[in-house]
Order: C-alpha cells, then sequence, then structure tokens
C-alpha cells in the first residue's frame, strides 16, 4: 500500500533540504512549488483567470509575472485565497496521477501550504521542518532577494497547524536550526 506524506514548513525552514536528501536516499519527492510553476506556464485558463481574479498585469505577453502576484496576494488574503483557489486543484490533480505513475510504495510532496492547498486530506502524515523564525527570515531574504517586510509579509500569510474541523494529521517535526543533524531525524522517521 502506498503512503503520501508531506513535507511542510514555514518559508525558509528547510523543506527543500529535507527533500533533497529524501531523494538521495532514493524516495520519490513531488515538489508542490516547481509543479505549480510548470502547470501554471502550461495552462492558458490559469493564465486567464490569473488576469481576470488577481490582477490585470498578472500576465504580460503571455508571460506569467510571478512577482507582481507575489506583491498582490501577500498584500491582500481575498486575492490569496483566489490564487489558491486557480492553482491548487490542478495541482492536486497532478498529484494524484503522480502517485499513480511511481512505483515506490513510500512517497513524498513538498508543500508550504498544506492546509490551504487541500493537500491534507491527500496525505497520511505531515513531517514539518522546523527552524527559529530569525534563521528562517535571513535564508529567505539570502536565497530570494526578498526585503525582511516581503519575507515577513509571506510568514504570515501561511497557515502551519490544521485549521479547526480539518481531521488531525500525524505530525513529526524535524529541526533544522543549524544544530541539530538532519539526515539522523530523517532516517528515525523512515524507521
Amino acid at each position: 500500500m502506498k503512503t503520501l506524506t508531506a513535507i511542510t514548513g514555514g518559508i525558509g525552514s528547510g523543506k527543500s533540504v529535507v527533500s533533497r536528501v529524501l531523494r538521495i536516499l532514493g524516495y520519490p519527492v513531488y515538489d508542490c512549488d516547481s509543479a505549480a510553476k510548470s502547470l501554471m506556464d502550461a495552462d492558458e485558463e490559469i493564465k486567464r483567470r490569473l488576469i481576470d481574479e488577481i490582477d490585470s498585469l498578472a500576465v504580460v505577453d503571455g508571460v506569467i509575472d510571478r512577482r507582481r502576484i507575489a506583491e498582490v496576494v501577500f498584500a491582500d488574503a481575498e486575492k490569496l485565497a483566489a490564487l489558491n483557489a486557480i492553482v491548487h486543484a490542478a495541482v492536486r490533480e497532478d498529484i494524484a496521477s503522480w502517485v499513480f505513475s511511481q512505483d515506490s510504495d513510500r512517497l513524498f510532496v513538498e508543500t508550504a501550504i498544506l492546509y490551504e492547498s487541500g493537500l491534507n486530506r491527500m496525505v497520511d502524515a505531515e513531517w514539518r521542518v522546523e527552524s527559529p523564525l530569525e534563521l528562517r527570515i535571513e535564508r529567505t531574504m539570502r536565497r530570494s532577494a526578498l526585503s525582511r517586510s516581503q519575507v515577513e509579509e509571506r510568514i504570515a500569510a501561511q497557515i502551519i497547524e490544521a485549521p479547526d474541523g480539518e481531521p488531525p494529521l500525524p505530525v513529526f517535526t524535524i529541526v533544522n536550526d543549524l544544530t541539530h543533524a538532519l539526515l539522523p531525524q530523517i532516517e528515525l522517521l523512515l524507521g
């Protein structure tokens, strides 16, 4: 029987590092951010909806302006919810196809927005990567060339805990604070 585990955590927590380790160990990992970008770039209906529902300048000459979209949605909760509604159904459908196509029985999906995307209803457990807030801010500023306030906006927009009424998932924590080694934590969770 296949199991699907979500690798979660706030921006800059180290989800991608954990995912890379799992891939090196031979486990399939679906990257929601990369897949969402590919799906958005390839789907004209998604592009039309971005223009209509997010911002008239969200797509220029057929190219999605991700920086513009980020500016709009991280300043407006309703626009962020609209973006999630546009993209996440396509991602969930793609994940379902991906799971079916995999030979491995142990699969992982990397996502920063487990509950907002509805992926919590598709996974069996959550591996939550946690890092100190200041370290997350520094990492994100360094890799994404964002200002401190832009990073803080993104952090504030992410829901980490299950909203009321959502069935709880088994949650296992991986500490990524430059003090605790990641590999032993991952190996322990893999059993």
